[in-house]
């Protein structure tokens, strides 16, 4: 849209694209804010604990990120409480209570096919109790049953009020998960994005796709 109508000589041409696909590349991909100050400015953090959901389908690397979050928090001298509330996926709730161990931190789990925005809820009730200052609810992430899972991300966001709701997605998966950034969008609005397993995407367009959706 910028370039057309504009007089470019010939010789120019190609720098001229170029530039103008960096500009709006610059004006997509924003630097993002830092999780420690959002968490310190935020009015609820001096009497409420911040609660922060994380969402997306599964093996797209969630339970890992939640454990790389959960421990910068803890080099920043932020409490962190964990909530199980994938009541689903075999050995989910297995998989984040080994992270929890070796962080040292409290995870609140009920047993498989619970109701995961009542984990959600204890775990919210647990870190007021204990006066702990954020908490991370780890969520099912089966796209194949895509009403179910949208109508149980939005009561867990009804029942925790979560401040900050964070999409995983793998940098590999394409338009798949532009898809899935723009159906979880309209349903429960996504403040920030994780992008997995970047280290293996050579093109890097997936990251410039979900900024936009």
């Amino acid at each position: 849209k910028k370039l057309i109508g504009k007089e470019i000589k010939q010789e120019d041409l190609e720098k001229e694209i170029k530039q103008e696909l960096k500009n709006t590349l610059n004006e997509i991909l924003i630097e993002p804010d830092n999780p420690i100050d959002i968490i310190k400015q935020s009015e609820k953090f001096h009497h409420n604990p911040f609660v922060i959901l994380f969402f997306g389908i599964n093996g797209t690397g969630k339970t890992t990120s939640i454990a790389k979050l959960t421990n910068l928090l803890q080099k920043n001298n932020l409490s962190v409480v964990l909530a199980a509330a994938d009541t689903f996926r075999a050995a989910s709730i297995e998989q984040i209570q080994i992270h929890a161990d070796k962080l040292k931190v409290p995870l609140i789990k009920h047993d498989y096919n619970s109701d995961p925005s009542a984990v959600g809820f204890d775990a919210v009730k647990y870190a007021k109790t204990h006066k702990k200052d954020v908490v991370i609810i780890d969520t099912a992430g089966r796209m194949h049953t895509k009403t179910n899972l949208l109508a149980e991300m939005e009561k867990i966001c009804r029942v925790t009020k979560p401040d900050l709701k964070i999409f995983v997605a793998e940098s590999i998966a394409g338009n798949d998960a532009t898809e899935q950034a723009k159906t979880f969008n309209e349903m429960i609005k996504i403040h920030g994005s994780i992008l997995s397993k970047a280290d293996i995407d050579e093109k890097g367009g997936t990251i410039i796709s979900i900024s936009h959706a």
